[in-house]
């Protein structure tokens, strides 16, 4: 099997395999990760194109937090979804009732991590959109 699902994603979260040595998450990883470019994965993570060309920027703390959060939240959904791919595909695309209709990538974008991980323990635990 080429792809073995972590299970359960909170134990050994997705993020940590689009880690670098210094303990920064690589862009190249996650770009190959997920088969995207690398202005792909800098929308999807509501950060600008340059943020992820340029070596300083890459590595800056608003630049990881972002992408940190992203794959922390796609990391909740694999084992749901079916896997990384799936995941990345419902994070994009999927709606959520609970916030007018926004994705998730829309609600990180605006800062609103934390309320999709809240969401999404609620939903966890058999509560309701």
């Amino acid at each position: 099997m080429a792809h073995a699902l972590k299970l359960p994603a909170s134990k050994e979260p997705l993020v940590l395999s689009y880690m670098d040595q210094a303990g920064k998450i690589a862009i190249d990883r996650v770009a190959t990760g997920f088969g995207m470019s690398k202005s792909q994965v800098a929308e999807t993570a509501g950060l600008a194109r340059e943020a992820l060309y340029r070596s300083e920027r890459s590595r800056a703390a608003k630049t990881q937090s972002r992408l940190r959060e992203m794959l922390e939240i796609i990391s909740r959904i694999a084992v749901w979804a079916g896997g990384k791919e799936q995941a990345m595909a419902w994070y994009r695309a999927q709606p959520l009732p609970a916030f007018g209709d926004r994705t998730a990538e829309a609600l990180v974008k605006d800062g609103k991590a934390a309320a999709v991980r809240d969401y999404l323990d609620h939903m966890a635990l058999g509560g309701f959109a």
